[in-house]
């Protein structure tokens, strides 16, 4: 009975981790840079946002304003990053209309202010996630956007960023495993160029992603320190009780 119960047990955990594998298009996940301390970094990608993402995608509980966490002024939100109608104190919605949305894509586009932490999974971290599946569109003429992706196969949503990166296809090589030839992805080649270099085009997604990353929870980074200087006094205080402690009991022993 015990070893019927761990095989069933084995299966299932098989099972989901193929369905999983399937879900996120058997491709392993890149490393993204995760670094929402770069100010620098944040305010490129916060511009790549508003730039390429917000035109259909929202980010609803986010507040433009909030963004001068990063160093971004509220005078350079006014005249680089708000749209004809918008405020500063607004939280970022796409213009988009939800019914046109919907009858192009075949749904609404998500929101993607926590889209950074949703999609986190045993391949990896939500950011890597994003790094990757910005990184492996291809063009698919079967496909009714002209694209497609190797991180999200079948995606309904057309490389935005194709000017930056120029068009590419996926190059295979056949190999026997488990004694059946099999096609393995073995890199990129370039088909036209874009406004940027492969390198160029890397940097840009990883700034994107650090700034999904911090939108995401916008108090990391002080929540990071805070918790630093907390952990200290704790050491500090229990070195002061054990001392204390140690002095009061000496004469009694």
């Amino acid at each position: 009975m015990k070893k019927l119960l761990l095989i069933l047990i084995a299966t299932l955990s098989l099972a989901g981790a193929n369905i999983a594998s399937a879900n996120e298009g058997g491709f392993n996940w890149d490393k993204a840079p995760n670094n929402t301390t770069d100010l620098a970094s944040l305010q490129r990608g916060a511009k790549l946002f508003v730039n390429y993402c917000l035109n259909c995608h929202s980010a609803a509980f986010m507040r433009y304003n909030r963004l001068k966490d990063i160093g971004i002024s509220e005078q350079q939100i006014k005249e680089n990053l708000l749209f004809t109608t918008d405020k500063v104190g607004d939280t970022m919605k796409a213009n988009i209309d939800p019914k046109q949305a919907k009858a192009w894509f075949g749904a609404n586009p998500p929101d993607l202010t926590v889209i950074a932490r949703s999609r986190s999974s045993h391949s990896g971290s939500g950011g890597d996630y994003i790094y990757t599946y910005l990184r492996t569109y291809y063009r698919d003429p079967t496909k009714a956007t002209g694209w497609n992706n190797l991180a999200y196969p079948n995606v309904a949503m057309p490389n935005v960023l194709w000017e930056l990166q120029g068009t590419r296809h996926p190059v295979y090589t056949k190999q026997e495993v488990h004694g059946e030839e099999v096609e393995v992805f073995n890199g990129w080649e370039q088909d036209t160029p874009g406004q940027l270099s492969s390198t160029e085009y890397d940097q840009a997604v990883g700034d994107l992603v650090n700034y999904l990353q911090w939108m995401a929870e916008p108090a990391q980074n002080t929540r990071v320190r805070v918790g630093v200087w907390v952990v200290l006094f704790l050491l500090c205080f229990a070195v002061i009780a054990w001392r204390l402690n140690a002095a009061y009991w000496k004469d009694i022993r």
